[in-house]
């Protein structure tokens, strides 16, 4: 068994094809279909179904792959305290956000980065938490920051700030008149949310359970409560802007783009305030703790919450 052959099998079983798999690793399809079947003639099972059409991990195949990442990741380890001294900040960082925190936090955070670190090169990637999870357990990135609750094995996360949600409304739309709004307020409205998969959406539901009556039942004359479910915060946004209906957001989100007075309005909810814990989320057995400090540093100096115009009150932040 070989850390190549490991590595062959785990790409495999990302890839879940040969060809594929093959390009990944810099070598011929023959080259890594002789080298995977060879480990499993030393383990003595197949860790592979193979079909003219698919390629699935069997069950026992998938346990073998999941240690053989952690392997693999405790090479890096070893790698880079082989090289004492070796500067931390010297190779790329791979950071995900979720799709309702990457556009507002990575233009403040970015240049937090820049100034801690500049000798480090940056990706970023905006994606849903399902798919953030998977990427980070296979090492595609390093870190990613998401909402709490967030658990996965042999993975540290560590809460940044609160923030609060708010209601985002037309200027001339009756609530506006109102300094605070309630869910219950809310549920009486033209209300426009997320789609479902999206976890803004259920942490917004599960916070505001009055407005899960008004997203799953038709009001009394029989026309839906709920106008619409868009794909993306800024498209729900113009819609509010458009007078189509009001919305919840997170404050960042609610005061990202200036629109005029006389457009959109801004409004806090009366206590108990709901709010979402946005975190940072590695792996245990990431080899580079202090690009993983800078990181965490940098964004909870970026404030984002604080940073915005609003005369909305802010939750102060938990980190």
């Amino acid at each position: 068994m070989t850390l190549t052959e490991l590595r062959y099998v785990v790409t495999l079983a990302r890839e879940r094809h040969f060809g594929r798999a093959a390009e990944r690793c810099h070598v011929s399809q023959p080259t890594l279909s002789v080298a995977v079947k060879k480990l499993e003639d030393e383990l003595g099972i197949p860790l592979f179904e193979r079909s003219k059409s698919s390629i699935r991990v069997t069950e026992t195949g998938l346990r073998i792959i999941e240690q053989a990442q952690r392997v693999l990741d405790q090479v890096g380890l070893i790698k880079d305290m082989a090289q004492d001294g070796k500067n931390q900040l010297n190779s790329p960082l791979k950071v995900g956000a979720i799709y309702t925190i990457g556009p507002y936090l990575f233009p403040h955070l970015l240049p937090e980065l820049r100034r801690a670190a500049p000798e480090m090169p940056l990706y970023i990637e905006e994606n849903y938490t399902a798919n953030l999870r998977q990427k980070l357990r296979q090492s595609e990135l390093d870190a990613i920051i998401i909402a709490l609750p967030f658990e996965e094995p042999e993975v540290v996360t560590l809460p940044l700030y609160d923030e609060p949600f708010v209601v985002l409304l037309p200027a001339g739309h009756p609530l506006a008149s109102k300094e605070q709004l309630t869910a219950d307020e809310l549920a009486k409205e033209q209300l426009l949310l997320l789609g479902p998969g999206h976890c803004f959406r259920d942490q917004v539901l599960e916070s505001c359970p009055p407005l899960v009556e008004a997203v799953t039942h038709r009001s009394n004359n029989g026309s839906p409560a709920l106008v619409t479910e868009g794909s993306s915060l800024e498209t729900i946004r113009h819609m509010v802007a458009s007078g189509l209906g009001i919305t919840v957001l997170p404050l960042s989100a609610a005061t990202a783009m200036q629109y005029h007075e006389d457009i959109l309005a801004v409004r806090p909810f009366a206590p108990p305030v709901p709010f979402r814990t946005v975190a940072l989320a590695w792996r245990v057995t990431f080899p580079r703790p202090k690009a993983i400090d800078v990181l965490s540093l940098a964004a909870s100096q970026c404030r984002v919450i604080e940073k915005a115009k609003t005369d909305t009150p802010v939750v102060v932040e938990s980190a």
